[in-house]
């Protein structure tokens, strides 16, 4: 596996790890190391007489380390994994230790247990789940007119008093709909309450959220009529959950996939990881969720800028993006980022997707030759048709763009909506560089 130091860096759980994995990629610090075809290991003398064993799974990127923390990858599995990287000729090829080869081969057997669990699983009482179901559904549907009778409120009150609410007052409707077993509406209440009313112009964003949900509410209540497919993205906002298992039952997408992006973020104690790729053949893009209890190890860890040839299944949608990855094989190239040609084709294509699923939110996307321009306290991305789009309002990371870019168009890996886009990734000088 071929990583960059920057890629590396990408897998780590917060800043102090980082720093601290920086500092282990020192050799001294390291007793014994070593590779070979399906991992790497080392030994890292700490504060204490034994040594912390630390093995890294290169096929596919997995840590484990003897210390005592809690964090995946742990600064040992970081320190490990920098050092190889700037310094490869110092881990030799070599048979594994026994703690490392028994960890590997804990790993495969769990996964040949789970699979067997799967084969021999009991069968579903289907009578007691359709009554489950039914019940629920019940509970939806009061949830539901309430919410939209709160929202019918809002507009004949006018929005201009939303400012001076305390969060509080979104955080109960919030908690009704996760009472009425509608979880995805209540994630949609709390967005809407997390509407930046220092900024001018809230009252669009504000607007634009309450429309979304208002959209979600009134499909739901006329699901019958609708296609199939739509149905299913009506059901997903309102938190309906597809089995992932099933899922995989189904015939997938076969393509090597880039790594666009990774984000990470928060949600109500739990940790949310997104993965943003591309599929180089068939162009089409998809969004890999992981959601991650404090202290749990990650099941799936993928590195941006790399490529990964795997089996994608699409969750049941009119316009596919939440995927599982169903197989997959590790490859180490970088992709081209050969996507819309300007903005006038991303926009059309961005309204085909609206006419599709009108409450959409976020989608990835890649536009060629952009160059980024300051006009008066804005910047923009302009293509070579001299149209420009707006960057996302307090993007940080603007001046990196700015400096590789040199005033010259790139290729850019965006993530955005509508009238604001921020770049995730850039190539330049064909490598692929993470924003």
């Amino acid at each position: 596996m071929d990583l960059s130091e920057e890629q590396i860096l990408t897998l780590a759980p917060d800043e102090s790890s980082k720093k601290a994995g920086k500092d282990l990629a020192n050799p001294t610090k390291w007793v014994t190391k070593g590779a070979g075809p399906r991992a790497l290991w080392g030994e890292c003398q700490g504060s204490g007489s034994k040594p912390y064993q630390t093995q890294v799974d290169t096929n596919n990127l997995a840590f484990k380390c003897s210390c005592p923390s809690r964090k995946f990858p742990c600064k040992h599995g970081l320190g490990l994994l920098l050092l190889s990287a700037r310094q490869p000729a110092l881990f030799q090829q070599t048979d594994e230790p026994s703690w490392v080869s028994d960890w590997l081969n804990r790993r495969t057997e769990k996964e040949e247990k789970k699979a067997e669990k799967k084969e021999t699983a009991a069968p579903v009482d289907e009578a007691a789940q359709a009554k489950r179901q039914q019940a629920r559904l019940q509970k939806v549907g009061d949830g539901i007119a309430e919410l939209a009778l709160w929202i019918k409120d809002q507009v004949r009150a006018g929005i201009h008093t939303a400012p001076a609410k305390t969060p509080a007052w979104w955080e109960n409707i919030a908690k009704r709909m996760v009472d009425a077993q509608a979880p995805g509406l209540a994630a949609m209440v709390r967005t809407l309450g997390n509407t930046n009313f220092f900024r001018e112009g809230w009252q669009s964003d504000y607007i634009d959220q309450l429309l979304r949900i208002y959209l979600v509410i009134e499909g739901y209540q006329h699901l019958q009529q609708l296609n199939p497919s739509l149905r299913d993205d009506i059901q997903t906002q309102i938190g309906f959950t597809v089995s992932q298992e099933e899922l995989k039952e189904r015939a997938g997408t076969l393509d090597t996939w880039l790594v666009l992006g990774k984000q990470t973020s928060e949600d109500q104690g739990i940790t949310v990881e997104r993965y943003w790729l591309f599929g180089t053949t068939t162009r089409q893009y998809a969004l890999i969720l992981q959601f991650l209890v404090r202290g749990q190890g990650a099941q799936l860890s993928l590195t941006p800028g790399l490529l990964i040839r795997a089996e994608l299944v699409f969750f049941p949608s009119a316009a596919p993006l939440r995927a599982l990855i169903k197989r997959q094989v590790q490859a180490d190239a970088t992709g081209k980022g050969e996507g819309f040609a300007n903005w006038e084709e991303l926009t059309s294509a961005t309204a085909a997707t609206a006419g599709l699923v009108p409450f959409t939110g976020e989608r990835p996307c890649i536009v060629q030759h952009l160059t980024p321009i300051r006009l008066g306290q804005q910047w923009w991305l302009k293509d070579d048709k001299q149209t420009i789009m707006p960057v996302k309002e307090n993007f940080r990371n603007i001046w990196k763009v700015l400096a590789l870019s040199g005033g010259h168009p790139l290729n850019m890996a965006l993530l955005g909506k509508e009238r604001a886009f921020e770049p995730i990734g850039i190539w330049h000088d064909n490598q692929y560089k993470i924003i």
